[in-house]
């Protein structure tokens, strides 16, 4: 293998919203850099699967009910 095709892969410190910490072996940045996330994988609904709800602002869902509902009734 060619030594250049390959990136330098080393220890960086991850730092999450919490404050706390953890060393991984990664390609980012310089050999002890530290990445500061700004989302949290343990408490962001996209990693953690949180429940996603319907909210009718402004009676938007109402009005096109009211408007179109009767296409969809029986």
């Amino acid at each position: 293998m060619k030594k250049e095709g390959h990136p330098d892969y080393h220890f960086i410190t991850v730092t999450m919203t919490d404050g706390t910490t953890y060393r991984t072996r990664s390609t980012y940045g310089k050999p002890d850099a530290v990445l500061n996330l700004d989302i949290d994988p343990k408490t962001h609904p996209a990693w953690t699967g949180g429940n996603q709800t319907l909210l009718d602002r402004g009676g938007r869902v109402s009005r096109f009910n009211a408007k179109f509902g009767a296409f969809t009734r029986k």
